[in-house]
């Protein structure tokens, strides 16, 4: 790994649920691949696979033959998440909307999807304004679009239809739907 991951990072790494599983394990011990699928029940192509992610990512390294959690890499990466200046790109957003999109979106894309449906309508209100109201897309323009986002362009196509914040027919896509924040709404 070349330099340290940033919190965003870590929290990419570990938003997989068999990586979390082979961290805790390690975390609490596990320090071969045996223990590790044993701790996680995961088959063992599994757990290597996980294992091998979290070690690229710098969040475990093989220290004298065992597996430990890399403590290094977190006490770094909050250092530099507490130097970092505060965001202003979502200021335009109401408060609670601004308090879930600090933590799912950075720098203009999404870091992770939520799973809380709410949190989901939050960041999903967020990208249906990347379209014009009333404008019409082809669905390959929609997947460009998303995908200067986040790379699943597929579920978010549909979650953004699904919550009825964009409509489709025939081949395209218009907003259907959501809110337009200005910076008067703070």
């Amino acid at each position: 790994m070349a330099s340290a991951p940033d919190a965003a990072a870590i929290v990419g790494a570990l938003a997989d649920d068999d990586r979390r599983s082979v961290f805790a394990a390690v975390q609490l011990g596990a320090c071969d691949l045996g223990a590790i699928g044993s701790a996680t029940g995961l088959v063992q192509p599994q757990a290597a696979k996980a294992l091998g992610r979290l070690v690229d990512a710098g969040l475990v390294s093989l220290e004298q033959g065992r597996f430990v959690v890399a403590g290094d890499t977190f006490r770094a990466a909050a250092r530099v998440a507490l130097t970092r200046p505060r965001s202003t790109e979502h200021d335009a957003a109401p408060v609670e909307a601004r308090k879930v999109l600090d933590v799912f979106v950075a720098e203009g894309r999404i870091t992770s999807i939520p799973s809380a449906g709410s949190k989901r309508r939050v960041v999903l209100d967020w990208l249906a304004q990347h379209f014009e109201p009333g404008q019409r897309y082809s669905e390959p323009m929609v997947n460009l679009v998303i995908g200067q986002c986040h790379p699943d362009t597929a579920a978010l196509r549909r979650y953004l239809v699904d919550e009825g914040l964009m409509s489709r027919d025939a081949g395209e896509y218009w907003r259907s739907g959501g809110t337009t924040w200005t910076t008067t709404e703070r």
